[in-house]
C-alpha cells in the first residue's frame, strides 16, 4: 500500500465516521478516486503517489474529466466526481499532504436544472392500492405487501431505503402513529403517519406468511428475508403499464408526489423539509418550482387572454 492509498483509507474513514456518509456515496467516492489514480497511471506514466497529486495542474484534472466524458459519463456523475477530488484533496491539505488549490480552480461542467416529475394525486393514489394489481399472478400477502410500502412513500415521503429499513417493532398500529425515521448522514426526523398508512400496514402483517422478529425487518421478500427495493421498483413498472403511466412513474416519484401535494394544499414549506429529512430549505424550494409551473400551464389553458 502506497502514500496515496494510506491518504484514501483515512479519508473514507474520515467520510464514513465524521461526516457519516451513506455506504452508497462512500462506495462512489472510493471508485472515483480508483479511476482517477488509474488515469493519473496513464497520464503521468507510472504510479501516481501523493507527490504527483501535489504538483497537479488545472490543466491535469480537466483532461480526466474530458476522458471520462469520452467514455460516456454525464455531467451529473463527473461533478460528483469533481466533488469527490475536491473533498480528498482538501482532507489531504489538512493533513500537510497535499495541496487542493489546482481542485478548487478547476471548474466542472454545467448542469441544467431538472424539476421532479410528481404523480396527479389519482395516479398516485391508484399506485398504492392493491387492487390495482388484482389481475396479476401474485399471492394476496405480496400484493398488500407492496401497497403497504408505497403507501408509506406516498403518505409519508419516504425513501425507499428508509422504507425497507424500517423493522417490525415500527411498525405504526394506530392513527396518529409517527415514525421514527433514519435518513441520509444518519439523521432522525419524526414523521406523522396517515390512518390509511396504518391500515395498509396492518393488512399487510395479518396477510404475511412470516414470522417477523421485534428487531427484523418489516418487509420481507418470498423467502423470508429483507425486501429488496428493486422488486418495489419493478411492481411500480408493471403498474405503469397497468394504469398508463409515464416512465417518470417511480417509487421516489411518490415522494416527489407527497411534497407537491402538500404544498399545493398550503402545506408550509419548512414543515415539509422537515418531513422530507431535507437538510438545507433550498432543497425543498424545488416544489415551489413545480407548483408554479403548473399554476401557469393552467393559466395559459384556460385564461381568454393567454393568447392574445
Amino acid at each position: 500500500m502506497n502514500d496515496l492509498d494510506a491518504l484514501q483509507r483515512a479519508w473514507l474513514s474520515h467520510l464514513a465516521t465524521e461526516r457519516r456518509l451513506s455506504p452508497k456515496t462512500l462506495e462512489a467516492y472510493a471508485r472515483d478516486l480508483r479511476q482517477f489514480a488509474v488515469f493519473l497511471n496513464g497520464h503521468l506514466g507510472g504510479t501516481a503517489s501523493l507527490s504527483d497529486i501535489a504538483g497537479l495542474k488545472p490543466f491535469d484534472l480537466r483532461a480526466f474529466l474530458g476522458q471520462r466524458r469520452r467514455d460516456g459519463v454525464g455531467n451529473r456523475t463527473l461533478m460528483r466526481q469533481l466533488a469527490a477530488l475536491r473533498s480528498f484533496a482538501r482532507f489531504g491539505e489538512r493533513a500537510g499532504k497535499v495541496t487542493a488549490a489546482a481542485f478548487a480552480a478547476t471548474r466542472g461542467p454545467r448542469i441544467g436544472k431538472s424539476l421532479p416529475r410528481p404523480l396527479d394525486a389519482r395516479a398516485a393514489k391508484a399506485v398504492t392500492q392493491a387492487d390495482s394489481r388484482a389481475g396479476e399472478a401474485r399471492e394476496d400477502w405480496v400484493l398488500a405487501r407492496d401497497a403497504a410500502v408505497l403507501a408509506l412513500l406516498y403518505g409519508c415521503g419516504l425513501r425507499i431505503s428508509e422504507a425497507l429499513s424500517l423493522t417490525r417493532a415500527q411498525a405504526p398500529t394506530n392513527p396518529g402513529d409517527a415514525l421514527t425515521v433514519i435518513g441520509k448522514g444518519s439523521k432522525s426526523r419524526m414523521v406523522p403517519v396517515l390512518p390509511i398508512v396504518v391500515t395498509a400496514i396492518a393488512e399487510y402483517l395479518a396477510l404475511c406468511p412470516w414470522r417477523l422478529a421485534p428487531d427484523g425487518p418489516l418487509f420481507v421478500g418470498v423467502k423470508g428475508g429483507p425486501l429488496s427495493p428493486r422488486i418495489i421498483q419493478l411492481a411500480v413498472e408493471g403498474l405503469r403499464g397497468a394504469l398508463g403511466l409515464p416512465a417518470s412513474a417511480t417509487p421516489h416519484a411518490l415522494r416527489h408526489s407527497f411534497a407537491t401535494h402538500l404544498l399545493g394544499r398550503g402545506g408550509d414549506l419548512r414543515a415539509i423539509q422537515e418531513l422530507l429529512g431535507h437538510a438545507s430549505l433550498s432543497t425543498t424550494q424545488i416544489y415551489t418550482r413545480i407548483d408554479s409551473t403548473r399554476l401557469m400551464a393552467a393559466y395559459d389553458a384556460a385564461h381568454p387572454r393567454s393568447r392574445t
